[in-house]
């Protein structure tokens, strides 16, 4: 099947912007990448109402955090890890000074919609009311979530918790 006019373009351009959105989202890379998949999917069936007048890129983000956001009410997550992964070989001589994985490994740790209204709000700069539009709830739901997430993030322990001592100092 040969896609439509202007969508391989629009995938080529934005494909790595929505990995890392869909990363921030799931906590995890592949998963991310999972959910871009989808989203593409759907934009490629809605393409003929987005092309060339509508917002591509707008609807597949959508499509994406209303993915996220009910995957947070699944009780089973698709796939359960059977073994242990050995070690990895080489280490990361950087890590000591990033503060993405950090952050990244902070999210994870959240509950799905927690994490998704973080990063709406706070990585994607959305307001409490575009975020209750776009998740279908209240700005009071959204309040409640960040507050919660926010919290969580405060009291945990750990390297990230080390790092903000380290940068408020």
């Amino acid at each position: 099947m040969n896609a439509p006019d202007g969508f391989a373009d629009f995938v080529h351009a934005r494909y790595a912007a929505l990995v890392r959105h869909g990363t921030l989202l799931t906590g995890d890379h592949g998963h991310g990448e999972d959910l871009v998949q989808e989203a593409l999917v759907k934009t490629l069936r809605a393409w003929s109402r987005l092309h060339p007048d509508g917002d591509p890129d707008a609807y597949t983000r959508r499509v994406m955090v209303r993915a996220a956001w009910r995957a947070g009410r699944r009780l089973w997550h698709r796939e359960v890890p059977t073994a242990v992964l050995p070690e990895g070989t080489g280490g990361d001589p950087y890590e000591p000074q990033d503060t993405a994985r950090l952050v990244l490994g902070a999210l994870r740790a959240l509950p799905a919609q927690q994490r998704v209204v973080l990063v709406l709000r706070y990585w994607a700069g959305l307001s409490e009311l575009e975020i209750a539009t776009m998740l279908g709830c209240s700005t009071g739901t959204v309040k409640s979530r960040a507050s919660r997430a926010i919290a969580a993030l405060r009291r945990a322990d750990g390297p990230l918790a080390e790092e903000f001592e380290r940068v408020r100092a």
